[in-house]
């Protein structure tokens, strides 16, 4: 009679404890919150409370509780916050699959649900590790292959980003305690000095973490922490350089966008060019006009007018919602306060509305506050770096503004609505 095979127990590493788990736990409780804080900080740079083609999420309700307006300065907020949202969501990954790898026997006990109290403690579970696979994963997906959920990403990501927030919080008031113990048992020090040889699993305890099975180790806690930290630094390594600039840029081997795409005075980075927006030659050729509306009067100049104009310079970088930014670019062009005087606004023009040439996509008209209208570094740039625009970078006209998302400084600008009482959708 042939003896049945006792099957292995699943989840036999005897790294798994509350221990290991705790310190996981602890460098995402620091870096969720910059996550989540940086993350309400782009949303608020977009003005979406200001005109209804600047809100991706317009069904927000209580959960636009803190918007207000957007400052200009510094003229690098958007920059440096968007560039550590980014960045640092990308470099925790390795911690976030570890930590989900190091509590893997709670997650698929069985039965899964053993009473109604078990029931609720397994649905948080589901809202926190299903939350943040979600937020991480179309955050990464969205950097790197641009717009794979093209008119949805923000609203999911909005959305998404507060269901886990809640559950990361209520997750660690209900967790802290537990978490303080399994520090204090153990000695970090100790355990970095600890060799796979005289790696032994912890204790058995109640969090169900350590299998009362163990495996011989292969690793040690040293090398589970140095594998993890390695593969962040490594992240870091690829994708800061971004943001950061300079010499760090070329070393930007996961950023789009976000190494050198040439020289010259345009060679900087882009994220949409003419072709992909469906701008044909003739929309930017010789028949280009701009039209300049507001208090019941219109102007219509050519870019030869405009090029009369007085012209102004300001020094401002490009920062872009996946993270990457460029250096200070010198931006050669007519204030966005003398062309609302034109149309009889005087010195301090109300917001703008402005509109681009191009047939399709998303942030083909956005809403300027007023703010942003009057400070003197925001111009309808004719020329950048000491040469006229490229047609990737937005000739005949484009919008820059001093701390606003890349897609909030328009290219191939033919309208300027100054004081709307109702904004066009």
């Amino acid at each position: 009679m042939k003896v049945p095979t006792r099957l292995t127990p699943p989840w036999r590493s005897p790294l798994r404890g509350p221990w290991l788990t705790s310190v996981f736990a602890v460098v995402l409780l620091i870096g969720i919150p910059i996550l989540f804080l940086t993350g309400l900080v782009s949303y608020l740079a977009y003005n979406p409370d200001l005109s209804p083609v600047n809100d991706k999420t317009p069904e927000k309700g209580l959960l636009g509780f803190y918007l207000f307006a957007w400052p200009t300065d510094p003229y690098w907020l958007y920059r440096v916050t968007q560039g550590v949202h980014v960045t640092l969501g990308i470099v925790l990954v390795p911690v976030l699959l570890a930590k989900l790898w190091s509590v893997a026997p709670k997650l698929f006990v069985m039965p899964p649900v053993r009473s109604p109290g078990h029931a609720l403690d397994r649905l948080s579970l589901l809202f926190l590790v299903g939350g943040g696979l979600f937020e991480f994963a179309t955050g990464v997906l969205n950097v790197q292959l641009e717009y794979i959920f093209p008119g949805s990403f923000y609203p999911l990501h909005f959305y998404g980003a507060w269901v886990f927030i809640g559950a990361f919080v209520a997750h660690a008031a209900l967790r802290l305690p537990r978490t303080v113990r399994a520090l204090r048992g153990r000695d970090l020090r100790a355990e970095l000095r600890t060799p796979v040889a005289r790696t032994v699993p912890e204790p058995l305890d109640e969090t169900g973490l350590v299998s009362r099975d163990p495996a011989p180790p292969t690793l040690s806690r040293r090398g589970a922490l140095g594998m993890v930290g390695l593969g962040s630094l490594a992240l870091l390594v690829v994708t800061a350089g971004q943001s950061i600039g300079g010499s760090l840029r070329g070393t930007a081997l996961l950023a789009p966008h976000g190494r050198e795409p040439g020289s010259g005075p345009n060679g900087f980075q882009i994220n949409k060019g003419v072709t992909a927006v469906g701008i044909r030659a003739r929309d930017i050729g010789p028949g280009w006009r701009l039209t300049v509306r507001g208090g019941g009067r219109e102007t219509v100049l050519t870019r030869a007018e405009l090029e009369r104009l007085p012209r102004h310079v300001s020094a401002l970088p490009i920062a872009c919602v996946e993270g990457w930014s460029t250096s200070d670019q010198h931006w050669e062009g007519v204030r966005l306060t003398d062309l609302g005087a034109l149309v009889g606004m005087g010195d301090a023009p109300p917001s703008v509305f402005v509109e681009s040439v191009q047939s399709h996509g998303s942030f083909r008209s956005v809403a300027l506050r007023d703010n942003q209208v009057r400070d003197p570094r925001s111009l309808l740039a004719l020329r950048v770096n000491g040469a006229e625009l490229s047609a990737d970078h937005g000739y005949p006209a484009r919008i820059i503004v001093p701390g606003a998302p890349g897609v909030m400084n328009t290219k191939w600008v033919r309208r300027l609505s100054f004081g709307e009482s109702s904004w066009p959708v």
